[in-house]
């Protein structure tokens, strides 16, 4: 089940692979992510350390918080994956020129999940051609809905 989708990631860049990594989160933010007060539009992925960090991302608190914790809608987010996928993943981006973007926000078995993309940037005539395939997918459904 989908939290929240980063639409953008596939207008700006080509998703070649694609992975799934848990998030560390606090429980404040567990709770206002289940109730789909999350955003991963702006959010990207930066390599630290040989670890993986979500910035970015925003976690809008509940008026409901705890009163001794202080929430911080954008701060940065550990995510978790197998060490071997890290150093593959770190591989590809330093040596290849690929960018990490995060895809989507989903559950795994009642855990909190992202979905995170190997990717290229597109050029500009790329972003182009994807909006022309939109819109003719877009009017090709219309004129088959009119001609039945």
């Amino acid at each position: 089940m989908s939290i929240a989708d980063n639409k953008k990631a596939f207008f700006d860049y080509f998703v070649e692979e694609r992975y799934e990594a848990g998030i560390v989160l606090e429980g404040w933010e567990v709770k206002a992510v289940r109730s789909n007060r999350a955003q991963i539009k702006e959010g990207y992925v930066v390599i630290r350390g040989g670890e993986l960090y979500l910035i970015g991302m925003h976690i809008s608190p509940l008026a409901a918080a705890s009163t001794h914790v202080v929430p911080d809608p954008v701060r940065t987010r550990k995510l978790l994956l197998h060490a071997a996928e890290i150093r593959k993943l770190i591989g590809r981006v330093e040596r290849r020129g690929y960018t990490l973007v995060p895809l989507d926000l989903h559950y795994t078995r009642g855990r909190v999940k992202c979905e995170i993309g190997l990717a290229k940037g597109k050029k500009q005539h790329d972003k182009r051609e994807t909006e022309k395939k939109r819109d003719w997918e877009r009017e090709r459904g219309r004129i088959v809905r009119q001609g039945i």
